[in-house]
């Protein structure tokens, strides 16, 4: 008998025991059953409680498709569900799936997306065509029924100031995955992360897929620099990594304007950051940097990208020792 099912007898026969308590039939022998019954529903309390507080019972996943609600070919649209402020510039836009979809988004890809065609005022640029952007979700892959960017509004930049000007309702459209680089758990020995801004997600998207992985040995460093302290996005969710991974996650932050508590480096990520957190060159194939902000400080750190295809090394990277093997900017 489940719990619902003997919590519900057990309420029965105990309403049943108070009412014949106050005029039971002369002729009828009283019962202990009630009793019984109601020791079995608080039994069945204290199971239930006993597997949820010991993490005996494990949560059921949601069944989800094996067809991923997006398309690589298309753009399809999807309907923002709600806005999360984050912080002053930054928040979370979470996005429809149909029911009992996921992004099955593969590890590392994004997405790009543009204005919906039937948007009030698509987003166009200067030649009247849409303007395309990429974003990386910060959601699980194998989320059902959601999808969920985290954007930080740049005042040069079209398409964020756009989506922080939607309303829940409004749609978006959406074509991926668009694949990067593809992760595969132990690939390397050693990674190196740096990340300025926005760019921080598909650093994001790597570590959750990795670390969380039991047979995971590869250790991570992540380099983080922000203008302020409170333009870190992401902090929490990467301090509890470092705090439940400690053998294989560390992360370091840098600001440019720093306050009077804080405690970390300062200025702009330069190669004494680098050659102090970050895994030697010498390491060879054994190790990777990856490299992804904006394009200033991706052209400083590691050369100029051509788009969206990998551009000649250069920068603190290639003046360090670096080779273009060892070096990815997402």
């Amino acid at each position: 008998m489940s719990f619902l099912r003997a919590s519900f007898s057990a309420r029965t026969a105990f309403a049943n025991a108070r009412r014949y308590s106050t005029a039971p039939p002369a002729a009828q022998k009283s019962s202990n059953l009630p009793y019984y019954l109601i020791g079995g529903g608080i039994a069945g309390l204290a199971g239930y409680v006993y597997l949820e507080r010991s993490g005996a019972a494990a949560p059921v996943k949601p069944k989800i498709s094996d067809q991923s609600a997006l398309d690589p070919k298309n753009f399809v649209d999807f309907k923002l569900k709600k806005i999360e402020p984050y912080n002053h510039n930054t928040a979370k836009f979470i996005f429809e799936l149909p029911p009992d979809t996921a992004s099955l988004l593969p590890v590392a890809s994004c997405v790009v997306v543009k204005s919906s065609p039937e948007a009030e005022k698509p987003l166009v640029d200067d030649k009247g065509k849409p303007v395309i952007r990429p974003y990386t979700p910060i959601s699980p892959s194998d989320l059902p029924g959601e999808l969920t960017f985290l954007v930080k509004r740049y005042d040069s930049g079209k398409m964020s100031k756009y989506m922080h000007e939607m309303k829940p309702g409004d749609k978006l459209s959406i074509k991926g995955p668009i694949p990067k680089f593809e992760y595969k758990i132990n690939q390397f020995d050693e990674v190196g992360m740096i990340a300025g801004g926005s760019g921080i997600t598909p650093m994001y998207q790597i570590l959750e897929h990795a670390l969380k992985d039991p047979s995971n040995k590869t250790r991570f460093t992540l380099i983080f620099a922000n203008v302020t302290e409170k333009d870190i996005l992401l902090k929490e969710e990467f301090d509890a990594l470092k705090a439940k991974y400690p053998k294989t996650f560390d992360v370091v932050y840098t600001v440019d304007q720093a306050g009077a508590d804080w405690k970390g480096p300062t200025g702009y990520i330069n190669s004494e950051l680098v050659t102090k957190y970050l895994p030697a060159p010498t390491l060879g194939e054994k190790a990777k940097i990856f490299v992804c902000g904006p394009p200033g400080q991706v052209a400083a750190v590691a050369g100029p990208k051509q788009g969206m295809k990998q551009g000649e090394l250069g920068g603190i990277l290639k003046q360090l020792g670096y080779t273009d093997e060892q070096v990815r900017a997402l």
